[in-house]
């Protein structure tokens, strides 16, 4: 087999810039799953959509949701305006899917968590009556199915899974998995047809067991399917059922990646001999297929690669496409010691003239989007999508300039997004994504994420600050170019004290008269095992600290988990005030309000105002997440709930404090400011066609009155990354 060729050159074209003349896509719509959920079923139990599939003039989509044992159905007739179609209840857990006519073919798990005798069925779903019409045994657990190019046959991979618990994983594990072949007459399936293509003694890892993962054909009736634990390719003839090729996917040596899971991305590691172990594969022509290489036991190679059908490797991703995720802030770095970004579904299509490939990111929360530029060439990248939490099932709609996104991960039990099916539209536009990515610093990008609050220099209009919370350690206050579309991660400074790397949870930045910083960390009292304080940092512009600020007894004695989140300054010398808003009502709070602190450096003086929350919904808080000096006595704040959506409450309010002096700590009568709407943020945050984030958390206005706002990604934990930085242009407007 032939080296493979690496395009080195690859990631270091990422988004030069928005403005691009050939089509490009932009979501326009998402749809939440749990909106499919029958009135028999609970709201708030756990959805998930995998695999994705579309009707013939692609006004339909089907999904399989494992979770509620069932096959949703969405009407995109109107796609920006997707609608609940049909929700269809299984006999067991749904694992893939697909349409021909007015049925679907979806394959179905019945063996439940009995790894030893695997069971299911192909069950075939009227579309037009939403009812199971026919069921075909399989003799085994069905993973991937698919049909040929012909639609005279059905192709199956059965996995027959292993159970990782079990001898912590190893193969083998029996029965053995094959590729299942049934005919299709009429328009139905022909359960008498049913051929097994013995998939055994190809791959050298275990033959015995080859573990089956994906399959798709070309128009030749040529069948690829990914033996993935084995880290092994098979190629079958449909027609006849036998085995024309098989070989090794081979290994990469990786550079400049991030193996380590320390709270830190960098860059700077390799690994060598690390097995691809394909998942998802998809033709490109008759000759190549390209593989997403997540891997599931022993490898996982952090990117795709292209094939020829004899096995020769013409193309590898290298680390490229994890430093595309680090730019653009979706990185999990909590997954560094594993698979990383972990590229695991990959889809294949023509629009227009140009030949599209898709590589779906499961723990970055990426599409990445490249053409293929022929035979022998390295494809080129064109863009990253933003999709729901671990996308799964990709599915191109080229007839309709349309592409869908299917994401598994619902956390809505801890407060979080749920489960989506994203759309998006192909046209001659700009990219809308990404609004911030990073630039590179010593060659490598600047790995981010979880951005809590934004200061402004106080010279240059469009030179911006911006700080990662507890998400990362050590901390750091990034420098962002703002004139920019998209904005950009220029530099990184790192927060010191005593010379050494300093971690803290910093949820509020303000800039100094002279230089340096004002650094709000947040604490937590009710941690049990290490409860954290509210501090108050001054630091130099080099990121040192000079001095660490912590709330008199009085005070700190009422502090709960929701504690310092804004900090702004006013005056100068002796005069200089430091203002820090609290997230939400502390203990010695009246209910409905939260503490707007001050504190003077010279004299060492606190002091303290309310601030009046909105009434939250039901089930929901409201809290205070940024705190901005407007001049003249003049403040704004971010104002928001937790919830997600366009019924979710996202605000920039302004208060004036003239007149106003701040209480004394303890005193029995503490004045409110009065509030005045400046933005509602919900709009602004929907028309990114997303779930609506939740998380507004920065906000400033530079030194040529532009207001600024971006969100925090919780550094890609139980959130999809996607970060949205707006630039709104001059206060008010």
């Amino acid at each position: 087999m032939r080296q493979p060729f690496v395009l080195a050159a690859l990631a270091a074209v990422l988004l030069s810039g928005t403005a691009v003349a050939e089509p490009l896509f932009n979501r326009i719509a998402t749809f939440s799953v749990p909106q499919n959920l029958p009135a028999d079923r609970d709201p708030a139990k756990k959805t998930v959509s995998e695999i994705i599939a579309a009707n013939g003039d692609g006004t339909l989509l089907a999904y399989t949701d494992a979770e509620q044992k069932a096959l949703g159905l969405i009407d995109i007739a109107d796609p920006a305006n997707p609608k609940p179609a049909g929700f269809v209840p299984l006999e067991g857990e749904s694992t893939s899917v697909t349409i021909l006519g007015d049925k679907a073919f979806v394959a179905v798990v019945t063996s439940g968590d009995n790894f030893k005798e695997p069971a299911g069925h192909l069950a075939t779903v009227d579309l037009k009556t939403k009812q199971v019409v026919a069921k075909c045994d399989l003799g085994g657990q069905p993973d991937s199915v698919t049909l040929t190019k012909d639609k005279g046959k059905i192709v199956i991979a059965i996995e027959n899974e292993r159970d990782e618990k079990l001898n912590k994983g190893a193969l083998p594990q029996l029965p053995a998995g094959n590729l299942t072949l049934i005919g299709i007459k009429d328009g139905a399936i022909d359960c008498a047809t049913r051929q097994l293509v013995d998939l055994t003694g190809l791959a050298a890892v275990e033959p015995t067991d080859p573990e089956p993962e994906f399959v798709d054909a070309n128009h030749d009736g040529l069948v690829v399917v990914t033996l993935q634990e084995n880290n092994h390719i098979a190629v079958v003839d449909s027609k006849t059922g036998k085995v024309v090729a098989h070989f090794p996917a081979g290994t990469v040596d990786l550079k400049n990646i991030d193996k380590t899971r320390d709270g830190q991305i960098k860059p700077v590691e390799e690994l060598k001999g690390v097995a691809r172990e394909p998942d998802a594969v998809r033709w490109l022509d008759s000759d190549r297929f390209v593989t997403a290489n997540e891997g599931d036991w022993k490898g996982g190679s952090r990117g795709f690669s292209i094939f020829r059908k004899d096995g020769t490797v013409e193309f590898d991703s290298g680390s490229d496409v994890d430093h595309i995720a680090m730019r653009l802030g979706h990185y999990p770095e909590k997954r560094s010691g594993a698979k990383g970004s972990e590229p695991e579904g990959i889809e294949v299509a023509t629009y227009g003239n140009d030949r599209l490939i898709f590589v779906g990111l499961e723990r970055a929360s990426l599409v990445l989007v490249y053409r293929d530029e022929g035979a022998g060439k390295a494809p080129r990248f064109l863009q990253a999508l933003p999709t729901g939490i671990g996308p799964e099932g990709l599915l191109a709609i080229p007839q309709r300039d349309l592409f869908v996104s299917a994401s598994e991960t619902d956390v809505g039990a801890k407060g979080g997004a749920r489960s989506a099916v994203m759309i998006y539209r192909r046209a001659e536009q700009a990219a809308a994504y990404p609004t911030i990515q990073s630039e590179n610093e010593n060659g490598l990008p600047i790995g981010w994420g979880a951005l809590s609050g934004l200061a402004a220099d106080r010279a240059a209009p469009g030179k911006l600050f911006s700080i990662t919370d507890s998400a990362y350690a050590p901390s750091r206050i990034l420098q962002i170019d703002a004139t920019q579309k998209p904005a950009k991660i220029t530099a990184a400074i790192t927060v010191t004290k005593d010379g050494q790397p300093a971690a803290y949870d910093l949820e509020g930045i303000a800039t100094r008269e002279g230089g340096g910083f004002w650094l709000a960390s947040e604490g937590n009292p009710e941690k049990k095992d290490a409860p954290l304080a509210d501090i108050l940092l001054r630091v130099s512009a080099k990121g040192e600290v000079e001095e660490e600020i912590r709330l008199p007894e009085a005070l700190a004695k009422h502090a709960v988990r929701f504690g310092l989140e804004g900090v702004a300054v006013t005056g100068s010398g002796a005069e200089e005030t430091v203002w820090l808003a609290v997230q939400r009502e502390w203990k010695d709070d009246p209910k409905g309000k939260a503490k707007l602190l001050s504190y003077k450096p010279a004299t060492r003086e606190w002091g303290v105002l309310h601030y009046p929350l909105s009434q939250p919904a039901a089930g929901f808080w409201m809290g205070l997440s940024e705190l901005v000096v407007l001049g003249d006595d003049r403040f704004a704040v971010i104002e928001r709930d937790n919830g997600f959506g366009a019924k979710a409450v996202k605000t920039l309010q302004t208060f004036s404090v003239k007149g106003l002096k701040p209480a004394a700590i303890g005193a029995g009568e503490i004045p409110t400011v009065t509030k005045t709407l400046l933005r509602d943020l919900t709009p602004d945050l929907m028309k990114a066609g997303g779930y609506g984030l939740d998380k507004v958390e920065g906000m400033t206005v530079d030194k040529a009155g532009n207001l600024f706002v971006v969100t925090d990604n919780d550094g890609v934990d139980d959130s999809s990354g996607e970060t949205q930085f707006f630039a709104f242009g001059k206060i008010g407007n």
